[in-house]
């Protein structure tokens, strides 16, 4: 059943009042994407959209990703009208500190946001990592029920942006059928009409990357219902893009079609010329009656449907207990309580570099952890992050806990986020560690949504040798740490990588990103009392000195180095304890008394193969915190470490120095 041709209108239009006036209350916020789709929206939301604001997170709905965050509005008046807990007083208090309705949707804060948007592209990413987390969820647990369609909106600056070319070759290439894509196509960004920057003929770049491409004017209610009902035939084997003609600022007298809508509010005559125009009372905030109960009804046919389902889910779990019992294993991301002590005995104390170390724990944490799915950048020869008993989730694959990315290390990183929010999965993805700019937005905001998602780097210092120093990180470590709530995990051994993908795997508030070495390492000299899990407090004292005149902090492949030079110290007459720090974040957590008992009382000095002005919370001064502040050299790696001076004999005569 659908709605009646007058009633759409109706709806798209309250939508439009209700966008215009929380920015014109705001007096902040971008109009004109909401009144431009609103009509879209309408036949989505009251015919399409599978959604139930009585059990928001059921696991039958389909996802709504609304890419264009600035858009925000259009999502927040959809959910108002639905029955969400967004309430007319939430929409008056849009962009205003504490609101359920911020300047751009966030996860966790407005029930019924799928995922944070706001940088353009992110969004659209993040839909097809949700795509292939509900086809991987449905094959892998023969459940058809649990294969979500996932719906996505997005606009030009999207697609502009290098990651929806990325994520939409990606999504092309494995025939995602359960993603759908209405495109704002209404020619316009925030400097003027889209020909300023692009001549590109989008829907034929769709077509060659594998989607189904469809033209639709996107302010013609039944033209829309065509096209989606194409879009979700059941049928439908690869990713659909629906171009949806549109106006942006619909309705608007003098404003519509133009770049001026886009991110200002309408003025409060050409608001009241607007509504007029639209047949809507001058009140702010006009919710017509008939509106609601277009959604009323929607609400009610999605209820039928949510409670066909969840009998068909209890007929599926009492036909298969056991898989059932795996699937709420996964469904609650469940390990095991000793999972650290498992994999350190797993990693074994041979020295060896850890991203080899890692690669090993991670068939081992593939048994243990169901949630757990690994993929590369087209580097997992180097990062060793496929699980071996697994095969590649493919077109033809749909069970696999590998991905293949390719060489769209920023749309894996959204992708990446998307798998995390579909629910269950615990994803990893790796590159190089000079890499991690490309990647940077989707661990920012993973943080921001704290939700679990690992972010693997190899080949993370100087030590990367021959390659040079385009390939060398010396700033990544510390840009990295500055992104509020990332935890960076450093190991220095087996034991130490173990705690790492332990706490990445376990962490359920925030993303882990490890920091791994491409050169062997050595074993450390451990405490026959030390556990793999005392790395976990991020910090720890591991060589103790009697009357010690200095403390020594070192991450990852320094640790070694630490040592060496403790003991030279020592032979010259200064007693060094040497602490190693894998993750600064963990230890800054841990009681005052702790991380001053692990650090001592003897002047403080930091040893890292990266930038080190951050130390100096440790050391107090910058002399003391021995790093690299410059890029680095293409030679064989032990030549670097004598000519930038991370050599025994150099870190000593620099404590020397400074003591």
């Amino acid at each position: 059943m659908t709605a009646s041709a007058p009633d759409l209108p109706l709806v798209a239009n309250v939508l439009r009042g209700l966008a215009m006036d929380a920015v014109q209350k705001a007096d902040s916020g971008h109009p004109g994407m909401p009144m431009g789709m609103a009509d879209v929206a309408a036949v989505l939301w009251t015919e399409f959209l599978r959604y139930s604001p009585n059990d928001p997170h059921w696991l039958g709905r389909d996802r709504f990703v609304l890419s264009g965050g600035h858009g925000s509005m259009l999502l927040y008046g959809l959910l108002h009208l639905a029955g969400y807990p967004v309430a007319l007083d939430d929409l008056r208090q849009f962009r205003q500190l504490h609101s359920k309705t911020p300047g751009h949707p966030e996860f966790g804060e407005t029930v019924g946001v799928e995922t944070t948007t706001g940088p353009l592209g992110q969004g659209f990413a993040n839909a097809v990592g949700m795509a292939i987390a509900a086809e991987m969820a449905a094959a892998r647990f023969q459940h058809p029920g649990l294969k979500s369609r996932v719906f996505v909106t997005c606009g030009d600056g999207d697609l502009m942006e290098g990651i929806g070319y990325e994520a939409a070759a990606l999504a092309g290439h494995l025939r995602l059928g359960n993603l759908v894509c209405l495109f704002d196509d209404n020619g316009i960004t925030i400097e003027g009409h889209t020909d300023l920057a692009t001549s590109e003929d989008l829907a034929a770049r769709f077509a060659a990357q594998g989607w189904v491409v469809q033209q639709v004017d996107g302010h013609d209610p039944a033209a829309i219902r065509r096209a989606l009902a194409c879009a979700t035939a059941a049928t439908a084997d690869r990713p659909q893009l629906l171009c949806c003609r549109t106006v942006i600022g619909k309705g608007s007298p003098n404003k519509a079609g133009s770049h001026e809508v886009h991110g200002a509010p309408l003025g409060k005559a050409e608001v009241a010329a607007t509504k007029q125009a639209l047949g809507l009372p001058p009140e702010e905030f006009f919710v017509d009656p008939r509106a609601k109960a277009v959604f009323a009804g929607a609400v009610a046919r999605n209820e039928a449907l949510r409670a066909a389902w969840l009998a068909a889910h209890a007929a599926w779990q009492a036909a298969d207990p056991t898989r059932a019992a795996a699937f709420a294993a996964f469904q609650e991301r469940r390990v095991p309580a000793d999972l650290c002590a498992q994999l350190a005995a797993a990693a074994g104390a041979e020295p060896a570099a850890t991203r080899a170390l890692s690669g090993n724990l991670l068939q081992k944490a593939a048994e243990l952890v169901p949630g757990l799915v690994t993929g590369s950048a087209d580097l997992d020869p180097s990062t060793k992050t496929r699980l071996k008993k697994s095969p590649s989730f493919a077109a033809t694959e749909r069970s696999g806990r590998n991905l293949h990315f390719g060489v769209r290390e920023h749309a894996m990183g959204a992708i990446l986020n998307g798998l995390s929010l579909y629910g269950g999965f615990l994803p990893a993805g790796s590159t190089f560690l000079v890499f991690a700019d490309y990647m940077r937005t989707p661990m920012r905001l993973a943080a921001l949504m704290r939700i679990p998602a690992v972010f693997v780097f190899t080949h993370d210092s100087l030590m990367v040798g021959e390659d040079g120093p385009t390939h060398q990180p010396v700033e990544h470590l510390a840009t990295l740490r500055a992104i509020p709530n990332l935890h960076v995990f450093r190991p220095a051994d087996g034991a130490e990588t173990a705690a790492a993908w332990s706490h990445a795997l376990t962490r359920r508030d925030g993303p882990v990103a490890l920091a791994l070495t491409r050169q062997n390492l050595p074993a450390l000299p451990h405490a026959a009392s030390f556990r793999a899990s005392d790395a976990l407090r991020g910090g720890y004292l591991l060589v103790d000195a009697p009357g010690a005149r200095a403390t020594l902090i070192a991450t990852g492949a320094e640790v070694g180095l630490a040592v060496q030079t403790a003991e030279l110290l020592g032979q010259r007459g200064v007693p060094t304890r040497v602490v190693s720090m894998p993750c600064v974040e963990l230890f800054g957590q841990q009681p005052a008394d702790y991380r001053q008992a692990v650090l001592g009382q003897a002047p403080v000095f930091a040893l890292e193969m990266g930038r080190p002005e951050a130390w100096c919370q440790f050391t107090g001064r910058l002399d003391r915190c021995i790093g690299q502040t410059t890029f680095g050299a293409s030679a064989p790696y032990q030549v670097l470490a004598t000519h930038f001076g991370f050599t025994k004999a150099a870190v000593a005569d620099r404590v020397l120095a400074a003591l």
